[in-house]
């Protein structure tokens, strides 16, 4: 079945150019030119990947991304103008899994995208052989990609519930900032150990009582983090 990709951008050539080199390689690709658009067809449709430009009309980047992260973990990389660290952070922050500067080459845009999809179809073919991790208050289902705190459902994004995965999988073991982010995001992934801060940070909002004194996801000063429920 090919691969659908949503790109939103309110510069046509741009949208134009990208769903040439895309439906060249046999991906269905959808086109959208502002924010509320983009946002109605996330909700009517199930991508494989979103690539999304920061400045959009009506809506900015931001608020798609935020919005469609209270509903869906589909794979959205941002797009933006700006070389601005601040801009790529807050990508990450509002639940991006990925961000590139433009200008950019298509032919990285390309390989991006397909290694973002290798990454989130190998992983859920393994959990599909995996079963249901439960330690103290959390559940966490790998087949159906759905974690519980007490029996109440917490939405997780792509990257958010890959970390925990891997950290309650091996509780109390301590992976460097540097392994999480290979482990994770892949070899390949030309983001630093900030996109690991950034996330952990975002996942502890959602799943601590108090993110600052942390009951799941610890920090071990100097060398990373760990999932130990106390």
């Amino acid at each position: 079945m090919a691969k659908k990709v949503l790109v939103v951008d309110d510069e046509k050539l741009i949208v134009k150019g990208i769903r040439f080199s895309l439906e060249q390689d046999g991906m269905d690709v959808d086109c959208a030119y502002d924010g509320e658009e983009a946002l109605n067809m996330a909700k009517e449709n199930q991508y494989d990947m979103i690539l999304l430009d920061i400045m959009l009309p009506k809506m900015d980047g931001f608020e798609v991304c935020q919005a469609i992260r209270e509903f869906s973990d589909m794979p959205i990389v941002m797009l933006t103008a700006k070389g601005d660290d601040m801009d790529k952070i807050l990508g990450l922050e509002y639940g991006a899994d990925d961000y590139i500067t433009k200008p950019f080459n298509i032919l990285e845009v390309k390989a991006r995208i397909k290694a973002i999809m290798r990454r989130t179809s190998g992983t859920r073919v393994k959990e599909t052989n995996s079963n249901v991790i439960e330690k103290g208050d959390i559940r966490l289902d790998c087949e159906s990609r759905r974690m519980f705190i007490l029996g109440k459902e917490v939405n997780l994004t792509t990257k958010e519930f890959d970390l925990l995965e891997l950290l309650m999988k091996n509780e109390n073991k301590v992976y460097s900032r540097e392994n999480l982010l290979n482990m994770v995001w892949g070899y390949e992934y030309p983001g630093d150990v900030r996109t690991v801060d950034v996330h952990v940070r975002r996942l502890r909002e959602k799943i601590e009582i108090n993110p600052s004194e942390p009951k799941y996801v610890h920090t071990k000063w100097g060398v990373g983090y760990y999932y130990s429920q106390k």
